[in-house]
């Protein structure tokens, strides 16, 4: 990330970019062997869903209250204890060989998120200019993918490497996972303790704060409880839901979600200039009306082909439409409601995907397995129709703010 002309805010964006690059190693592999693993171990749907929701937990419970201490105490302090968070759960997940401890590292992992991505989003908004919030959100969001691609990558290596000796124990190979992942997590630490200044603004004028947030917003909200959950509810069974489908081994899955890895860590900066060019509401209903499509058709899938195609267009989507979504809460929230504002809409969708794993998991059991995929379908798209309807577009200028 090249921000070297910008000093010191493109100091803080290099070195919250790299922070959050490391910190991500973990995030992909978590994704295919979480539920796996917690299969190994004895775990059902439900619980494997209970994994999910426990990590939002927190989220719920504190984020509204942080945003209001961001705007108040300032965003660097906050960094920090995310990332601290996000050691004390990867300790955790070295340790777990139980349903109940890695249901308690996701819920130590929760608490890192609460505090960590709420506040790199913040100070985003902070640094970035008002006409150019879309590539800056993008470029964060491809710092997540690439680290998260680069674990994977060093992670499946690991484990296809033992499976081909015949070696595999899953114990072990989990505990060498997350002492690895615990060396780069202590690494983006450093960065940011080194690295970051604080960036909360200093209002001007003599009249108060006004402390006012945007109607706007509770209507974003609103929408991304409804479609965080319904997404929510889908992709903790994904997994498991394709290895008894398909009958896929991890490898093979592996592989077929390479393409959209690769589609998500380069994608998004440039669907976030897209946003900043022609507005934020055209992006957020594209990616939400692609992964509608793209839950639809899972049930039908017959090959590990078709879903590496699926998952690399559903990828796309995402890319488009989640810089957009960031850039459009920057674009409503005064410089005084900064953290506010992201504490709202970050608890609105944590509070979805808390809520939804369950969901998901019961009518799996209990319904049939293709039940949340279609569910998810008609929740998007009743997304994608509110967003067109009930929000405006924001009206920016192109000044820093």
């Amino acid at each position: 990330m090249d921000v070297s002309s910008t000093p010191p805010e493109g100091k803080t964006l290099s070195a919250l970019w790299r922070a959050v690059f490391l910190v991500s190693f973990p995030f992909g592999i978590l994704a295919f062997i979480l539920p796996i693993y917690g299969r190994e171990l004895g775990a059902s749907a439900l619980e494997v869903g209970a994994f999910f929701s426990a990590f939002s937990v927190v989220p719920v419970l504190v984020r509204p209250f942080l945003g209001r201490a961001l705007d108040r105490w300032g965003r660097r302090p906050f960094l920090l204890a995310g990332l601290a968070g996000y050691l004390a759960a990867i300790l955790a997940f070295a340790f777990a060989t139980t349903v109940w401890m890695l249901t308690m590292a996701r819920f130590l992992q929760g608490i890192g998120a609460a505090f960590l991505w709420l506040t790199a989003y913040t100070m985003v908004a902070d640094l970035a200019a008002a006409g150019g919030r879309g590539l800056s959100f993008g470029l964060i969001d491809e710092a997540t993918n690439r680290g998260a691609i680069i674990g994977t990558t060093m992670g499946f290596t690991l484990i296809f490497s033992l499976q081909r000796a015949g070696s595999m124990d899953w114990p072990r190979v989990w505990w060498i996972l997350f002492a690895v992942y615990g060396l780069t997590t202590i690494g983006a630490l450093g960065i940011a303790w080194r690295g970051t200044r604080e960036t909360r603004p200093v209002v001007r004028g003599s009249a108060p704060a006004s402390r006012t947030v945007s109607r706007r917003l509770f209507t974003l909200m609103g929408i991304v409880l409804l479609t965080g959950a319904s997404s929510a509810m889908v992709w903790p069974l994904l997994m498991i839901f394709l290895q008894d489908s398909l009958h896929a081994e991890v490898d093979g899955l592996a592989l077929a979600y390479l393409p959209a890895a690769l589609i998500s860590s380069f994608l998004p900066s440039r669907m976030g200039i897209f946003a900043d060019r022609f507005g934020r509401r055209k992006p957020m209903i594209l990616g939400l009306l692609i992964g509608a499509a793209a839950s639809a058709l899972i049930p039908h899938l017959r090959s590990l082909a078709a879903l590496a195609g699926l998952w690399a267009v559903e990828s796309a989507g995402y890319a488009a439409s989640i810089p957009a979504e960031r850039a459009y809460v920057a674009d409503i929230a005064g410089e005084d409601v900064r953290g506010t504002s992201y504490g709202l809409y970050t608890f609105a969708y944590f509070l979805g995907a808390a809520l939804g794993p369950l969901a998901g998991g019961w009518l799996y059991d209990q319904v049939s397995p293709a039940t949340p995929f279609y569910l998810n379908t008609a929740v998007l798209t009743l997304g994608a129709v509110l967003v067109l309807v009930a929000l405006r577009e924001p009206v920016r200028t192109d000044a820093k703010t």
